[in-house]
Order: C-alpha cells, then sequence, then structure tokens
C-alpha cells in the first residue's frame, strides 16, 4: 500500500499495490501493522456499507462529537463518488479547509480520514456502493454535521443534489464553534 499525505494535516490517500498475473491480481486494502507504522489508527470497530442508488445523492457532512469521535478508511466498491473532508481540529493548520476526492472502483482509491474531520461524500455514477471501516461504534448522541453547502466551508461539489436526507440539508450554518482542539 501506498500512503500520499492529503493537502489537509492528516488525511491520506491509500492505494493499495496490486500484485497481477494471468487471474488478475491481488492487493491489500487493509494492513493493521503498516497503517500504525505510518502513525495512523489502526483500530477498526466497525465497517459499514452505504449503497446509493442515483448520482447526485449527498449524505454528510457528518462527525462524532468528543470522546466518540471517528477515524474512518473509506472506498467505493461500486460506482463512483466525490468524497468530501473538513478539518474542524481548531490547533490545526488546515482548520476549516475542506479539500475533495475522486473514489470510483476503478480507481480502488481509499480515503483515511482522522478524527476531528467533518465527511462526506456525493455519488457520481447511479448504483454506488460505499464501504467504511470505522476506529469506534457510532454513538448517536454524539453525532454532529455541517450543512454540505455552508457558505463557510465553500464547498465545490461537482453535480446537482438530486437527493439529501432532511437532516442533512438543515444542519444550521456553521458558528465558527467545533468541538475539536
Amino acid at each position: 500500500m501506498r500512503f500520499r499525505p492529503a493537502r489537509l494535516a492528516g488525511a491520506f490517500v491509500v492505494e493499495p499495490e496490486p500484485h497481477e498475473d494471468e487471474r488478475g491480481f491481488f492487493a491489500r486494502a487493509w494492513d493493521g501493522t503498516e497503517f500504525a507504522a505510518q502513525g495512523l489508527d489502526p483500530g477498526v470497530a466497525q465497517i459499514s456499507i452505504s449503497y446509493n442508488r442515483r448520482a447526485g445523492t449527498l449524505r454528510g457532512l457528518h462527525f462524532q462529537h468528543p470522546p466518540h469521535q471517528e477515524t474512518k478508511l473509506v472506498r467505493a466498491t461500486k460506482g463512483a463518488l466525490f468524497d468530501v473532508v473538513v478539518d474542524l481540529r481548531k490547533s490545526s493548520p488546515t482548520y476549516l479547509l475542506w479539500e475533495g476526492f475522486e473514489l470510483t472502483d476503478r480507481n480502488r482509491l481509499q480515503l483515511y480520514i482522522p478524527k476531528g474531520f467533518a465527511h462526506g461524500f456525493m455519488t457520481l455514477a447511479d448504483e454506488t456502493e460505499v464501504l467504511y471501516l470505522i476506529s469506534a461504534p457510532f454513538a448517536p448522541g454524539a453525532y454532529g454535521g455541517l450543512r454540505y453547502d455552508d457558505p463557510a466551508i465553500g464547498i465545490a461539489w461537482p453535480l446537482p443534489v438530486s437527493v439529501i436526507a432532511e437532516r442533512d440539508r438543515t444542519f444550521p450554518d456553521f458558528d465558527g464553534n467545533t468541538p475539536f482542539e
């Protein structure tokens, strides 16, 4: 696996290194020892799947309040998505900046998202499926989020929104407060 630092401090693009032969290829998508050697959280408490029927479906931007923060590793197993992270750590040099990544079943890239980030995505293809490895169990009372079109963040989504949950559409404007140091 190759670990490429993203522009936002602590986020990484993880690229599998396929070993090919006449059958196809084999590649590791996860190796806790390698993640730990990179200084990344190797813990996995939950694995989740997100299935999305239509292109333009938007999920997020979500995070968990302390002490229930999550590290995530995200990959498109079918279709394509524009995956977005926002750094909410006040002490970070990339505080309140966002970055987007195209993750597809063809490029097989994965996005490592550290604690203290909001995360969301927009599907770029119908029938998109996303696999998440998550470091902590979901704690419903610790759930938080940012609105996808919040002017304080200014994310440039690649498509018009075709489907979005009411709760994601109605998060209040960002007030400058974040639960992360």
